[in-house]
């Protein structure tokens, strides 16, 4: 056999198991994330007894789609789940839930997902500091979502900022998408 006919099944062969276990693994995956943007739902808009991910619209923003999530309790309506993102983290692309009341209020925020720097980005995560805590109840229309070095309401991460600064995008782009979904 030639070298070209046994590379030519050496690559065949291996794209046929790269391929099989990419189908193996596409649905555990799809259902892990649906999972987790659940519980995130349920973090930022608690109390709900309907199935938020089956109740979502979508928007087209900043060049990507992000989710709103109603949460109801029986036929009342206690929120939105905004699923919103940013690529100005210092590590690329940040994704956050944030939750509106129908007031337009922030009932809270969850970290979906980062790859900012251990020990100092991801201080944003809730129970690594008390970062999120400032932004609980806030009225963006008032609360100006941006850290106090450029002149925001919002105290900075320590050695941080560009996580903070990505993370207040986040939010405003959240507050963008529930007030143009109103």
């Amino acid at each position: 056999m030639s070298m070209l006919a046994t590379l030519f099944v050496v690559t065949l062969v291996a794209a046929a198991l790269m391929g099989s276990v990419y189908a193996l693994t596409k649905e555990p995956i799809r259902l892990a994330e649906l999972k987790k943007k659940n519980e995130a739902i349920q973090v930022v808009v608690p109390g709900f007894d309907n199935e938020p991910s089956t109740e979502v619209r979508r928007l087209f923003i900043d060049g990507d789609s992000i989710f709103l999530y109603t949460a109801r309790k029986g036929d009342e309506v206690l929120g939105t789940a905004v699923e919103t993102f940013t690529n100005e983290g210092f590590s690329g692309e940040i994704k956050l839930m944030v939750g509106f009341a129908l007031d337009g209020t922030i009932i809270d925020i969850a970290v979906v997902k980062h790859a900012e720097t251990p020990g100092l980005g991801d201080k944003m995560v809730k129970g690594k500091s008390d970062f999120s805590v400032q932004f609980m109840g806030k009225d963006p229309n008032n609360f100006k979502l941006a850290v106090k070095k450029d002149r925001g309401d919002v105290d900075a991460i320590t050695a941080s900022t560009i996580t903070s600064r990505a993370y207040c995008d986040a939010v405003k782009r959240a507050h963008r998408a529930w007030t143009e979904a109103q």
